[in-house]
């Protein structure tokens, strides 16, 4: 520290510096100053102040760079899904009435839900309908338009992305799409399924947990009749296998670790998998790229009731989740089906690969049964219910029954809270 003194009285302090080291070598014996000249001298020698550095250290009082500190290992991560938000009128009411008469207010309907959602590290849920214009009108069936604060609800659940994709997405045209992705992006909730514009399109839904990159991916079975907007054969992705794999194939290219694959397909009312669900499942768990899946999960929706969980090739794929929040449900009997507010969150944790290159592995999967209450409007999670309500006991034993009935607990499959 004395040689820098040194050089600074030189010449080289700062501009507007005081001069007080000079100062102070001028006015020193002439002991200090032949002291000082020592250390100049000292410091000339090799150019480091003399001999050789210490072992493993460094010479001229100088501090040897640290080595970078190694990345973290990926953690890992658990991901929830959920199935059909369906706003019937009858919801739309009850909303309006939990909103006190100011606007729609989803959150309670959704409060039951809340802790398996928020407890997870990504949570999927599945928007079935398109939004309408701030202030209404809001319609359910046939043409749903539902109010768009849904969007903001579903934020405070813990949604992280929703898919988009359903035989209802063209119920309001290329509007009634545009709106529902303003009011999801405006509610910081991602999704996937349907688009605004060719770019927004071609990029996959890309989410963040436990050290892994997740491509959220979303079809449709059909539309309803309802044609692709003119010149917009982007706007809705139809489900077809080709399309998913190379969908599949260019999301791991753009940095995905996991890809999910929310597919809207089934029969409605139908609690088996139909031969197109099953033909489907197998051919797209079994593509892979370098001996790697293409495909890590696949997400039904769409049957309005609970269908089976089932490891095909490998992969996790549940048929359908049913309706997480519909009104009382009329099957194609003219009948009311309780299955219809019947449903299940499928809860997957995933561990990083064993080596470099291999998959994600499913570590442990469960199936939470959930009802919906329509008398009172509310989510119900079966796994978790107190035993204060006589009905809870059964329902949850039918979905259970439902879930487990392609042997998927022989498979890992447990009930979860």
């Amino acid at each position: 520290m004395i040689g820098v003194a040194v050089v600074m009285t030189a010449g080289t302090r700062p501009a507007g510096a005081r001069p007080v080291r000079a100062r102070l070598v001028r006015a020193g014996s002439t002991v200090l100053a032949g002291s000082l000249l020592a250390v100049v001298a000292a410091c000339s020698q090799n150019g480091t102040g003399g001999g050789a550095p210490p072992p493993g250290g460094s010479s001229g009082g100088s501090t040897a760079p640290r080595p970078a500190a190694p990345a973290p290992k990926p953690a890992g991560f658990t991901l929830v899904a959920s199935g059909d938000v369906l706003p019937h009128d009858s919801i739309i009411r009850r909303a309006a009435a939990d909103a006190g008469g100011d606007g729609y207010d989803f959150r309670p309907m959704l409060a039951g839900a809340k802790p398996v959602v928020s407890g997870a590290d990504l949570a999927i849920c599945h928007m079935e309908t398109v939004y309408g214009k701030d202030g209404g009108p809001y319609t359910g069936y046939p043409a749903f338009k539902s109010p768009p604060e849904i969007a903001a609800a579903l934020k405070a659940t813990g949604y992280d992305s929703c898919s988009t994709a359903s035989n209802h997405t063209l119920d309001d045209g290329a509007a009634g799409l545009g709106r529902t992705l303003d009011a999801l992006d405006a509610a910081g909730v991602k999704h996937a399924g349907s688009a605004r514009t060719a770019a927004e399109a071609a990029r996959p839904t890309l989410l963040e947990a436990g050290g892994a990159t997740v491509a959220q991916l979303a079809y449709t079975y059909d539309t309803n009749g309802y044609p692709l907007p003119e010149g917009k054969p982007w706007a809705v992705n139809l489900l077809d296998e080709s399309k998913v794999i190379a969908d599949a194939r260019a999301a791991r290219a753009a940095g995905a670790d996991v890809v999910v694959v929310s597919v809207h397909w089934g029969t409605e009312w139908q609690t088996e998998p139909d031969e197109r669900q099953l033909a489907l499942a197998r051919a797209l768990t079994a593509s892979a790229t370098g001996g790697r899946p293409d495909v890590d999960l696949l997400l039904g929706t769409h049957a309005h009731v609970p269908q089976a969980y089932e490891k095909v090739n490998g992969t996790w794929v549940i048929y359908g989740m049913g309706d997480q929040i519909a009104g009382d449900m009329i099957n194609h009997q003219g009948a009311f089906d309780p299955r219809g507010n019947q449903s299940s969150i499928g809860r997957f944790t995933f561990a990083p690969p064993k080596k470099p290159g291999a998959r994600w592995e499913v570590t442990k999967a469960e199936f939470l049964p959930q009802w919906f209450d329509t008398g009172r409007g509310r989510i119900v999670n079966l796994g978790a219910a107190d035993g204060s309500d006589p009905r809870h006991p059964g329902i949850r034993e039918t979905i259970r029954q439902v879930v487990l009935g392609r042997g998927a607990d022989k498979d890992g499959l447990t009930l979860g809270k």
